[in-house]
């Protein structure tokens, strides 16, 4: 039988190098490796990464590696060692998305991964070209069902495109797929009345609606957004539950200690909570979460059954 004492000395044993980790971490560089070209995440990513970088008094290096919706920043990051000296910061779709699109990956989203923060989510808006005589989603719908309609996307399996596809998949209706690449294009063709219709990050969209260029219908995430506060949810609108909403995610290579993880998790979230990056958020329509390790990663399997079931629904793939 151990002895209180025996007890508390081995727990102590134990606890020593792990704190000592947590307070030599970091004690160089951080590679963090960003899954898109520069843009929204990029940019995002640069922000984060120099709070953090000042508070842990080391630079973290951002290396652009886009490719295969995030596969090939995912992949680089997998292979790396897992002391935390290598992060992704990718698009949530990469995890949620991917696993259903592509026949094969070359990582497993989740034995090859440590989730450390999902900080924002956002949500995008469903716009129309003026011509289209729909002032609601209930009149776009039974538009829908009496002519031929079509929508953009900033591509095939892009987060406009799987908005559109839960979209059509939950009101029984359909669309014709008009696939860009990348969705600065898409918006300009339905500004030009080329397309009719698109689903797109609300601060895209929104300098065309009050130009008056495009007409706001809905918000496909669960809640409205604060840069369009007039706008219904689409779950508002006659269907429940609707929630297209998509992420940030910074990850590591699975097996990254977990002193490091939280270290990493809470410089993100004092990061989140100055007011300048609240301030950019708010211009961007991003929803700070404010999610520990533990919740970033139960988010990220949630969405990943939810997509799951919707694109099963939809048929949508990717090579």
């Amino acid at each position: 039988m151990k002895t209180p004492f025996l007890t508390t000395a081995v727990a102590c044993l134990f606890a020593v190098p792990a704190l000592a980790l947590a307070q030599a971490y970091p004690n160089k560089p951080i590679r963090v490796v960003v899954s898109t070209v520069p843009g929204p995440l990029d940019a995002f990513a640069r922000v984060i990464c120099d709070k953090v970088s000042t508070a842990l008094k080391q630079p973290m290096v951002v290396e652009n590696r886009a490719g295969a919706g995030g596969n090939i920043a995912a992949e680089t990051v997998m292979k790396s060692a897992a002391d935390g000296y290598t992060l992704l910061f990718s698009l949530d779709t990469t995890f949620t998305v991917n696993p259903s699109i592509y026949k094969k990956l070359p990582f497993d989203p989740v034995k090859d991964f440590t989730v450390i923060a999902v900080p924002v989510t956002y949500g995008q808006m469903l716009a129309v070209h003026p011509s289209v005589p729909a002032n609601s989603v209930a009149e776009l719908v039974a538009l829908a069902k009496q002519k031929k309609l079509n929508y953009a996307s900033g591509g095939n399996g892009t987060p406009s495109h799987l908005s559109s596809a839960y979209f059509l998949a939950t009101s029984g209706i359909e669309m014709t797929h008009i696939p860009y690449k990348g969705t600065g294009q898409s918006i300009v063709d339905v500004v030009g009345g080329q397309v009719d219709t698109i689903f797109a990050v609300t601060s895209g969209v929104l300098p065309h609606v009050k130009a008056g260029k495009l007409r706001g219908l809905a918000l496909s995430s669960a809640s409205r957004s604060a840069l369009a506060p007039e706008l219904p949810t689409i779950a508002e609108s006659g269907y429940p539950g609707f929630d297209a909403s998509f992420a940030y995610a910074l990850l590591a290579p699975a097996g990254t200690p977990d002193e490091v993880v939280q270290v990493l998790n809470q410089e993100v979230r004092k990061a989140m909570a100055s007011a300048d990056v609240q301030e950019k958020n708010r211009v961007a329509d991003y929803s700070d979460t404010k999610l520990d390790a533990r919740a970033s990663a139960a988010w990220l399997k949630d969405s990943r059954e939810r997509w799951a079931r919707v694109i099963q629904r939809s048929g949508i793939s990717a090579e």
